[in-house]
């Protein structure tokens, strides 16, 4: 137990390296709220672009939502830090891997979104269109509380699973949790950083699964 103990919680290393977790709490904290607040929006704004039915738009809507479900998130940031330089275009670490999870959750999202609106019954689309309404209020105010509320259930399952891919920041060099746990490892020769970043990790989505699991109960339609 001792050595379990000096390998995992070693004091003098918590002591040590506890500002270093803390600051990429901090960063890791502010990357999962731009990538929600930025993947959920855009995702919302494609799946209500997508209902106007315009077809070259919905094409590429689509190959969109196709492609940055099926790509891993690692491949599409390794290959914007490292390939973009090629060609002039350099961009931060941070910066790589708030675009690349925030179009990754606007692809998932989208998708979620659109299940919900052609979840809504064609009647009542038109019925608002059939009084005067008009297909975008129609949109804004029937279809859309309606379709939101289908959506967020699994919409925060998907914000939970890919906001704690910030995590693959560390690949470039981001000093979020994972980040700052692993050069503190490297400096210490303890795992006791790893089990910090376990800690901050559950410390800051373990309260969002919490969440997930709720919003689940209470938006859940009642048979």
């Amino acid at each position: 137990m001792d050595r379990f103990l000096a390998t995992f919680f070693n004091p003098i290393t918590i002591a040590t390296y506890t500002p270093a977790v803390l600051e990429g709490m901090k960063i890791t904290i502010i990357l999962a709220v731009a990538v929600t607040l930025a993947g959920t929006l855009l995702g919302l704004a494609l799946a209500m672009l997508r209902t106007f039915g315009i077809r070259p738009i919905n094409f590429f809507i689509i190959a969109f939502a196709d492609i940055g479900r099926a790509l891993p998130p690692l491949v599409i940031i390794l290959l914007v830090y490292f390939g973009l330089p090629g060609i002039g275009i350099r961009l931060s670490g941070p910066m790589v891997v708030f675009i690349v999870l925030a179009l990754t959750l606007a692809a998932f999202a989208e998708e979620v979104f659109w299940a919900g609106f052609t979840s809504v019954g064609k009647g009542q689309w038109e019925a608002g269109i059939a009084t005067g309404l008009g297909f975008p209020v129609t949109l804004s105010s029937i279809v859309l509380p309606q379709a939101i509320r289908l959506a967020i259930p699994p919409l925060m399952n998907r914000i939970l699973a890919i906001s704690k891919m910030t995590a693959l920041g560390s690949v470039v060099g981001v000093q979020e949790i994972l980040g700052a746990a692993s050069a503190a490892q490297s400096l210490s020769g303890s795992a006791t950083p790893l089990t910090m970043a376990a800690l901050a990790y559950l410390a800051i989505f373990l309260p969002v699964a919490l969440l997930a699991r709720l919003a689940e109960r209470r938006f859940a339609w009642k048979i």
